[in-house]
């Protein structure tokens, strides 16, 4: 079809066909066209040449240039022309570019080839790039599409113009398609591929429960209720947070539906997933209880800063709370972003008496107090030597049992004591190697340092490599399950912001010099 002879017009027709199949434009196809045949012409003129091809858009017509650059002295007569040489094409001068006619050919089958080639490769990029704007606007939604094949446990979903693909970890444990089946999944990324699919699709990703769900509860969809959070064990269990926008409207009732219906039909779409939906709080404490049901509550301890909270309840509850394998703590701290520690009463007054008697062994043997003295200050709320040190005295001698002259001395060896051990620790900072630039970094205290050090974070560009979490501690998922990351100065009790803004004034100091 590419040769002199051939019917010119079968060119535009061809391209015509093409990008109606492809619904790519006819333009971006003749572009193609002209790129594959300028490919071939250089293997007969030879491949130091700049060839440009032109099709004319009307009548078919093929023309063939060598580019050629205006020079005074041509080197290479392949790619340069002399201003002389050149004046024949109009009034050039040095730098311009000149269009130099060369004659048609037959193409031989290699030329022929390379020019298919050359065309197939452009107008497969073009229909690729078409396929990613087409859906880059789908991300982050629900699309629905019919099971093409299987490969290799992935599943090819047709959605029309393009396909898409399930991967293997993306599916609901058990479940059982076909090729040729209607499926739906949610779209959690559209991305540039060089080869394979572009449109990435799930079924075990916690928003397409919640898409599902805007599907089917129309509070949700119009905005009077929200979906705050949610949490899936996909195939088992889930669990979905939703609050009220409108108070007169009940939430959980609204997901429920009559005897069931709307909730039951996103059980269904999910292969008999249980869902537990939780009414949404802003105190966790009352979250938590919800989220741990059936299980009955009787205390929650809550430390907003370090995202941590303590449930406490009865024997027979614990069970319950844990769920079967981990499963209902695992997805309320899943769904709350809170670390929680589940422990009975029993556990919790165990724990609470072995805090009591550290903190007083703590008083006896640095201050040289005797147990009733250590026990009365601990009772009284002075969990360390620093809080005794910076204590006022006359405070200090208000609580009964402790006279003045006991309340100096107990302020005045906690200060002895408090000096001694920051010597202590500079001491150990120095032998550990700690440079001077992390040393005077404002907002690191002595105990900070000596605790980076003992973790090899010597330098102010050590500690500028870190990221929050490795400072406060945070969570990974490993193989599905989120796994609890200690940070190094998690037992300062540091918060994310005060993290952070170490991390970004050490950045600045760093990479400003």
């Amino acid at each position: 079809m590419l040769n002199k002879r051939a019917d010119k017009l079968e060119l535009l027709r061809i391209a015509e066909a093409v990008a109606l199949e492809k619904s790519i434009d006819k333009d971006l196809i003749i572009n193609s066209m002209e790129t594959g045949i300028a490919k071939a012409a250089k293997s007969k003129f030879g491949n130091d040449n700049e060839i440009k091809v032109s099709i004319n858009r009307d009548s078919g017509d093929i023309e063939l240039f060598r580019k050629l650059i205006v020079v005074e002295i041509p080197e290479n007569t392949n790619t340069e022309i002399s201003v002389k040489d050149a004046k024949k094409y109009g009034e050039k001068k040095i730098g311009d570019e000149v269009l130099q006619p060369l004659p048609s050919f037959d193409f031989g089958r290699i030329a022929a080839q390379t020019a298919k080639q050359v065309i197939s490769f452009n107008v497969r990029e073009a229909e690729r790039e078409r396929q990613f704007n087409d859906f880059i606007d789908k991300k982050d939604s629900i699309l629905s599409g019919i099971v093409k094949r299987l490969e290799f446990g992935n599943v090819i979903v047709d959605l029309g113009r393009t396909e898409a693909i399930i991967q293997k970890n993306e599916m609901i444990p058990r479940e059982n398609i076909k090729a040729g089946d209607r499926v739906k999944a949610y779209c959690y990324d559209v991305r540039r591929e060089q080869r394979g699919q572009q449109i990435f699709l799930s079924r075990a990703h916690p928003k397409f429960m919640e898409k599902l769900f805007i599907q089917e509860v129309p509070e949700i969809y119009d905005g009077l209720i929200e979906i705050k959070s949610s949490a899936r064990d996909p195939g088992s269990r889930a669990k979905i947070c939703v609050q009220a926008v409108d108070t007169s409207l009940d939430p959980v009732g609204a997901c429920v539906g009559m005897r069931g219906s709307r909730v039951q039909a996103v059980v269904n779409e999910l292969q008999g997933e249980k869902i537990d939906i939780v009414n949404w709080s802003e105190d966790p404490a009352l979250v938590v209880s919800n989220a741990l049901s059936p299980a009955e509550v009787q205390k929650v301890i809550v430390d907003s800063e370090q995202k941590k909270m303590d449930v406490i309840l009865t024997e027979e509850n614990l069970s319950k709370a844990i769920g079967r394998r981990g499963q209902n703590v695992r997805l309320a701290t899943k769904l709350l972003n809170y670390e929680i520690n589940i422990m009975t009463d029993k556990e919790e007054s165990e724990r609470r008496q072995i805090e009591f008697k550290e903190k007083t062994d703590n008083l006896m043997k640095n201050l040289e107090v005797d147990e009733t003295l250590g026990q009365l200050l601990v009772a009284e709320g002075f969990s360390t030597i620093e809080e005794i040190k910076d204590c006022d005295i006359d405070n200090l001698a208000k609580i009964e049992g402790i006279e003045e002259e006991t309340a100096k001395e107990l302020v005045q060896r906690a200060k002895e004591f408090f000096k001694k051990d920051q010597e202590e620790i500079q001491r150990k900072i120095k032998d550990l190697g700690i440079q001077v630039d992390l040393t005077k970094h404002e907002g690191l205290t002595p105990g900070m340092l000596l605790t980076l050090g003992e973790q090899k974070i010597l330098s102010l560009n050590d500690f500028a490599d870190l990221a929050s979490d490795e400072l406060i501690g945070g969570y990974d998922i490993i193989k599905g399950e989120r796994i609890k990351i200690k940070g190094y100065l998690e037992d300062f009790a540091l918060s994310k912001k005060e993290a952070d803004d170490l991390i970004m004034t050490a950045r600045n100091k760093v990479y400003k010099n």
